[in-house]
């Protein structure tokens, strides 16, 4: 029982990538058990499969429409769930240190969504599919849109891969982006089509997040734009409020002068023009 509260103080204490790691273990061992539960009655089938990963059909997604979300806590073997494990762990301690714990989860849902959306665009529509039936287990599309959407952020970062040295960010991502494309003619296209899906979410995401221009779909967008005539630069001059300042310090020295005057001799001693002057800036 020690053993079990462990894991449970683990779990509550553990933030949000360590919570992820620890449902994708306890959800592959229970379907583990459950294999080899039905296994004993001669039941091959998997209810946790059958029930919760993505078919490639739009049908089944009526009959199980929380398929394009919940196929991304299930793995297909173990190598499968370690691999996917080892890189949210890495990757998602990283973008935790730039962005909070329930952006990374809504990364994650919203990966796995456009992953699954893509997944069954492309067994609906590429030839390659045709007459193909599969499903799409793994949390790998989850975990492209985290990369790619840290990626983006800070494609400068750099890491230290030990035999190799210092890399940075976006070299790691444009080799994960090529393998992914490599692998849509092979035997788990439908997977890398998913992994695609997830990465494209990432990176859109994050370019509107720092409002960031992407460029190729501002060319698409102006071609349907209305041109707007350019506005007309109009420049004022300045040569009249220099006149106006000039103006104004020379009266208020005339000024000073008639005032300086009164003080001395009074005001009977100024002339006819100096007292018009004076009673003309009186009324201003």
């Amino acid at each position: 029982m020690s053993f079990i509260n462990d894991i449970k103080h683990r779990y509550k204490t553990g933030n949000i990538v360590e919570k992820l790691i620890y449902i994708n273990i306890g959800i592959f061992v229970l379907s583990l058990l459950l294999t080899v539960i039905f296994g004993l009655y001669k039941n091959q089938s998997n209810f946790i499969g059958e029930w919760f990963a993505l078919e490639y059909n739009f049908s089944s997604l009526l009959t199980k429409p929380w398929s394009i979300i919940s196929y991304g806590f299930l793995h297909a073997g173990f190598l499968h769930i370690i691999f996917n494990l080892i890189a949210l762990y890495f990757i998602g301690n990283l973008f935790i240190e730039y962005f909070t714990q329930k952006q990374l989860l809504n990364f994650y849902l919203f990966g796995t969504f456009f992953g699954g959306v893509l997944f069954l665009l492309s067994h609906n529509y590429f030839p390659l599919f045709e007459g193909e039936k599969s499903q799409l287990v793994g949390a790998s599309a989850g975990i492209s849109a985290i990369f790619i959407g840290i990626a983006t952020y800070i494609p400068n970062y750099q890491l230290k891969i030990r035999f190799i040295g210092f890399v940075k960010l976006w070299h790691l991502a444009a080799i994960w982006i090529g393998l992914d494309i490599l692998g849509l003619i092979g035997g788990n296209a439908g997977g890398h089509f998913a992994h695609l899906g997830g990465a494209l979410f990432g990176f859109l995401y994050i370019n509107q997040a720092s409002n960031k221009e992407i460029k190729f779909l501002n060319k698409i967008t102006s071609l349907f734009s209305k041109k707007k005539k350019p506005l007309k630069t109009v420049y004022k001059s300045k040569q009249k409020k220099t006149t106006s300042n000039q103006n104004t310090t020379l009266t208020q020295q005339q000024i000073d002068v008639i005032l300086d005057k009164i003080s001395k001799s009074g005001y009977d001693s100024l002339t006819p023009t100096e007292k018009e002057f004076l009673f003309k800036q009186g009324k201003k």
